[in-house]
């Protein structure tokens, strides 16, 4: 297929400006398919700001920037098209990048339309204006499924995956028993700060984790004594690699104010990780085991102690961590990649020839 791409590299333009995540698990697996992608020429900097179309100060900064973007993009796509027809356009967008009506023009083009997005599962607000728009939503969020038919959209069940050819094991000298990588917030600290006081030899890397604590006290200076930053794309591989555990957790953006459960979800980390050759201890989250046999391919938590029981086992039996790790490493190659997530729903949409 002829493929219009039209997505940022970094997930996160402010605060990791140099990855170039979506690039490698969404552009090379489609390139690696044999389709032929056109990209985007865009500055997509600006737009992690100004987001949330519910606040008017925000809703009109963000129009005049999808304005320019809309006008941006329907110009290069036409100019595409008429050198060889595209089959298919393909975005990460939110609501705040494009007016829907810009997605309907290059459907009235005679080319097929889909967005891939990942934050529905709390912030499905930032794309539901646009999600009808499209032919097709690749969702990655199961229980959001119904929330993109009832606002009209027409949402593919397309679980996130690792990219095989880029995150693997690295023959490197093992230096650190329990590690984590990825943003504080949430319920993260409280977790590390369990393990801390339960003597269990953790390192983190990521945003905030080095800010200075609103009120210090002896475990937050026990927590910035185990922290770094934010790690580079290969060096987060090679993290994998460098510890005897690996943690995720399952829980996203900020403890609910009420006291009720977080809103959980399947992340990238939960394929990379095992993918990568990491033994991996994540927080329990029953859509995951529909990917990985807990024990067997990867091990879950579901409470502090559970967590620093389960690490402390598992530091101490190097032979049953091994087994799990290649286990799950095994799966992960074989089933949990992008490209093999492309062909389904490529199937799905009738368009799998490349």
């Amino acid at each position: 297929m002829r493929i219009f791409y039209a997505a940022a590299d970094s997930p996160n333009y402010w605060g990791l400006p140099q990855s170039r995540l979506w690039h490698v698990n969404l552009y090379l697996p489609l390139v690696d398919l044999g389709h032929d992608l056109v990209r985007f020429v865009h500055d997509f900097g600006p737009y992690n700001d100004d987001l949330d179309p519910r606040s008017p100060q925000q809703r009109q900064r963000m129009l005049d920037r999808r304005e320019i973007l809309g006008r941006q993009l329907l110009s290069q796509i036409e100019a595409a098209h008429r050198r060889r027809p595209i089959d298919l356009f393909f975005s990460y967008f939110y609501s705040a990048h494009v007016d829907p009506e810009v997605i309907r023009e290059i459907r009235r083009m005679g080319i097929a339309t889909v967005n891939w997005y990942c934050n529905a599962s709390y912030q499905f607000d930032l794309v539901k204006e646009i999600a009808p728009a499209y032919d097709y939503c690749l969702v990655p969020e199961k229980f959001r499924l119904a929330d993109y038919r009832a606002v009209g959209a027409n949402p593919i069940y397309c679980q996130e995956a690792a990219n095989p050819n880029w995150y693997r094991p690295h023959e490197l000298p093992v230096e650190f028993d329990v590690t984590f990588v990825g943003q504080r917030y949430g319920n993260r600290p409280g977790y590390i700060k369990h393990l801390i006081a339960n003597e269990v030899p953790v390192r983190v890397w990521g945003p905030r984790w080095t800010d200075p604590p609103k009120s210090p006290g002896a475990m937050d200076a026990q927590l910035a004594a185990c922290a770094g930053p934010a790690l580079e794309d290969e060096q987060l591989i090679r993290m994998y690699s460098r510890g005897r555990i690996s943690l995720g957790f399952a829980a996203v953006a900020q403890l609910p104010k009420d006291g009720s459960p977080p809103i959980k979800q399947v992340r990238l980390r939960d394929f990379e990780a095992p993918m990568s050759g990491a033994f991996y201890l994540v927080e329990q989250f029953d859509e995951l085991t529909e990917f990985f046999e807990p024990d067997r391919e990867i091990v879950m938590f579901d409470s502090a102690e559970e967590l620093a029981d389960k690490s402390r086992y598992y530091l101490a039996h190097p032979d049953q961590r091994e087994a799990i790790r290649r286990a799950g490493m095994r799966r992960a190659r074989a089933e949990h990649t992008w490209q093999k997530r492309f062909e389904m729903v490529f199937r799905r949409m009738g368009m799998n020839a490349a």
